[in-house]
């Protein structure tokens, strides 16, 4: 596996995050058994608090941060994901900052570069979608693991800038009912 286990988050967090998500929203906890299984399959530990969250709390909920469907649960793919290559959360993620490949010349805009296909299939795990084109994902790998950044066809972006958000950060902004990028 490429990480250790972090440690367990403080509890203040978990009592948070258990509130943020009514148990009628929200799918069953995986347990850490599961969890631990579905971590040994992809090669990877998952960041805290997320982690504890899948295993104790909830593995996705339909009401959620996500804007189309809410939270995913552990390893699913919104309907609207644009089926690149395999998911791979334990191979390293290939971003240390944004990048718009829109508008980088670097980019071939006839072929599928394959810098692009990196960057929706390695390292990270899929949160949910945002009005079905763009996609929340939490970095399981490389040096800004634990971050929640956004991928869309156009690039992608630590959320909601170079300051990136964990995934308890990520909750509490859509918990406060403000805009993602204000």
């Amino acid at each position: 596996m490429t990480a250790t286990h972090d440690q367990r988050p403080a509890e203040g967090t978990l009592e948070f995050l258990h509130s943020a998500f009514p148990p009628e929203w929200r799918e069953p906890a995986l347990g850490h058994d599961a969890v631990a299984q579905w971590e040994e399959e992809n090669r990877v530990v998952l960041p805290e608090p997320y982690r504890t969250f899948v295993a104790e709390i909830s593995n996705g909920s339909s009401l959620g941060p996500a804007g189309d469907g809410g939270l995913q649960p552990l390893g699913w793919l919104p309907d609207t994901w644009s089926g690149l290559g395999p998911r791979q959360p334990g191979e390293l993620f290939p971003l240390e900052a944004a990048w718009n490949w829109e508008d980088d010349e670097g980019v071939d805009s006839e072929a599928q570069d394959p810098r692009i296909d990196a960057v929706f299939s390695k390292g990270s795990i899929v949160l949910g979608s945002e009005d079905g084109l763009s996609f929340w994902l939490l970095l399981t790998t490389g040096p800004r693991r634990g971050e929640v950044w956004m991928v869309a066809d156009v690039g992608a972006v630590p959320a909601p800038g170079d300051q990136a958000w964990g995934f308890e950060q990520w909750v509490r902004r859509w918990h406060s009912g403000n805009d993602w990028w204000e």
